[in-house]
């Protein structure tokens, strides 16, 4: 179903039932401050795995990310940092990046695979980092790119109305805040002492703390 949620001022009475969607196992495409998103709770393993098969992901080869709703909540599921690393989160959060940090046990093995690092996002949106807080566990962050045509100048669709055309199949629920953006995450390694950019995407990181 497509759901239409005020991007600013989410209605409290929608955004209980995406995160009763969610507690369910459910499927539910969201917005960030990048593109579009499809996910569900980390600690549902059905329907993590559900995900990852639509994705088509190798966990051998890729890291999951997953959406946090501040640095407080993120430090629950990560290895301590030092204070230079938790400088850069801070003034990078919320906003449109993606750390890849090394992982705790609290983070569910099927994220970990054969490796020990994670995603971690604090997207600067109110409306997922509301689900996220009401829902009390992250959110897998998967992007919703565009399975129609490939090789398209757009990687991804902006939509809701084309992503619930598209995917409807997939998603129990569409989160309809308008138009999505073009452009990822930016995603930072942050497992060596010099942070690295992997993919330049939205945003950039500022480094001079």
């Amino acid at each position: 179903m497509l759901l239409t949620i005020h991007p600013e001022s989410p209605e409290e009475r929608k955004i209980e039932q995406v995160v009763s969607c969610l507690q369910r196992g459910g499927i539910v495409v969201y917005p960030t401050d990048t593109v579009y998103g499809i996910g569900c709770d980390i600690t549902n393993q059905t329907a993590v795995q559900k995900v990852l098969r639509f994705k088509d992901v190798n966990l051998k080869k890729n890291s999951l990310s997953f959406i946090c709703y501040d640095l407080s909540h993120a430090a629950q599921y990560i290895r301590p940092i030092d204070n230079r690393t938790f400088k850069l989160l801070k003034k990078n959060t919320p906003g449109p990046f993606t750390f890849i940090l090394e992982s705790n046990s609290n983070v569910p093995k099927l994220f970990k695979a054969n490796k020990k690092t994670v995603g971690v996002r604090v997207p600067d949106n109110t409306i997922v980092r509301a689900l996220v807080e009401r829902l009390g566990n992250p959110i897998l962050s998967a992007s919703v790119k565009n399975p129609a045509v490939e090789n398209e100048e757009i990687e991804y669709i902006t939509d809701p109305s084309l992503i619930q055309e598209n995917l409807g199949y997939m998603a129990d629920i569409v989160i309809d805040a308008g138009i999505g953006g073009t452009d990822g995450s930016t995603v930072v390694d942050c497992t060596t002492e010099d942070w690295t950019i992997i993919r330049q995407g939205k945003g950039n990181l500022v480094t001079n703390i």
